[in-house]
């Protein structure tokens, strides 16, 4: 087994902090899910962290104006310009007179300068492919890199792989976390498999049959987790999960049979190592994402009281299923797109983003988003692959993806439901 990118003994070496010094950090996507709760962690660990800068779409400037002044950062960037004059006038409601302001950066291409300024760790919070340059741009500059951006490793994991030292990359999906920390039990020659745990959503149990009339409030409702509502109904259709797999194959270099999806809905275990000899580890928490994200800040030191461990006082019941493929083809429909590499990754999560957003449009049916990816995957063709890959074939495959996604779904919302059950 090759050394993986997120290899559990950090042997990558950023440049050092003056000691007893903060670490420093750039958060990408603070007024996300994953941003605004590093912020929290930022704020209760003032002597472990100190925040230079913060990048956000640009739809909610009066929250970004508020965690810059909170955290009196140098720079703040959004990623559409038309957002600027309401981000100043935020900043102005926000910080006295004679305070100093923080710089504005504004653009496309903002969060990916942010992304490589001076800085210790940065924290790819950002959802979607949109990702991938800040990835590459962090891992390029030297910096640790908290990666919670899966699509920018899974549409580029070539380029990602190429530019990333062993260890420059800490995964912060729960997931993925786990895996990383399980894997310090043992020698990589040692390991079985991956066991990477899903909640199984709001939908567990139905058939394919019972979700075609599914609506976005129930899609919208998660059982266990508070995300954005892309990763919401990803996680709904279990997209997610494919995506965790693709990625879990890319940081730990484990071949797809040897890593397997199992339903718990408690999600209490994150997920879990088998061993050669029979012997499983597996990390277990509350459902709290700050734990994760605490560790890919901090590592390899561990954040005390991140979040809220497990109260062994109190009586638990764990269940664990197997995965419905049947109801759920997005995970086996993954594992075949990560097979392929290349660009087909690309094009299936692009695809995805499409459908998803035209679910939430109600221009889509549950079912639709999935069976609309597949279709788009399967008009792919052969994808570009291994060491020709290129930023421009990532960016043309998702453009054709996207255009295509759209034909499809804007077909199928013209088709009965029943026909599409």
């Amino acid at each position: 087994m090759t050394d993986s990118l997120a290899h559990p003994h950090l042997r990558f070496e950023p440049a050092p902090s003056e000691p007893g010094t903060p670490r420093t950090l750039v958060i990408l996507g603070s007024t996300g899910s994953i941003g605004t709760q590093a912020i929290d962690i930022v704020l209760r660990h003032p002597d472990r962290f100190r925040v230079t800068a913060l990048s956000a779409a640009g739809g909610q400037v009066e929250l970004l104006a508020r965690q810059a002044h909170q955290l009196r950062v140098h720079t703040v960037a959004v990623a559409r310009p038309e957002a600027v004059p309401a981000l100043r006038e935020a900043l102005t409601a926000q910080y006295g007179a004679g305070e100093p302001r923080p710089e504005i950066l504004a653009g496309p291409d903002a969060a990916t300068e942010l992304a490589a300024s001076p800085c210790h760790t940065v924290l790819n919070g950002i959802t979607g492919s949109i990702g991938l340059a800040p990835t590459l741009a962090a891992l390029k500059a030297g910096r640790v890199l908290a990666l919670a951006n899966k699509e920018s490793l899974i549409v580029g994991g070539p380029l990602v792989k190429a530019v990333a030292a062993p260890g420059q990359i800490i995964p912060v999906d729960s997931e993925h976390s786990a895996l990383f920390q399980a894997l310090t039990g043992g020698a990589r020659a040692e390991v079985r498999k991956l066991v990477v745990t899903a909640s199984g959503g709001p939908f567990r149990g139905r058939t394919k049959r019972e979700l075609a009339g599914v609506t976005r409030e129930q899609a919208l409702a998660h059982p266990t987790w508070s995300m954005g509502p892309v990763v919401t109904i990803n996680s709904a259709t279990l997209v997610n999960k494919g995506l965790e797999v693709i990625e879990a194959h890319l940081l730990f270099d484990v071949p797809f049979d040897r890593i397997e999806v199992v339903v718990h809905p408690q999600s209490y275990i994150h997920s879990m190592v088998e061993f050669t000899d029979g012997s499983t580890l597996a990390q277990a928490s509350p459902p709290d994402m700050r734990m994760p994200i605490a560790l890919g800040l901090g590592w390899p030191q561990r954040v005390p009281a991140a979040a809220p461990g497990v109260d062994w006082t109190k009586a638990h019941t764990w269940e664990f299923f197997p995965l419905d493929e049947a109801a759920f083809p997005s995970v086996p429909l993954a594992c075949h797109v990560g097979s392929l590499g290349g660009t087909a990754p690309a094009v299936f999560n692009a695809a995805n983003e499409e459908c998803v957003a035209a679910f939430l449009a109600d221009g889509l049916p549950f079912t639709g988003i999935v069976d609309t990816v597949a279709a788009v995957v399967a008009e792919h063709g052969t994808p570009a692959r291994g060491t020709s890959l290129t930023v421009a074939d990532v960016l043309q495959a998702e453009t054709w993806a996207r255009a295509r996604a759209r034909e499809l779904a804007a077909r199928a919302a013209r088709t009965p439901s029943e026909a599409r059950a």
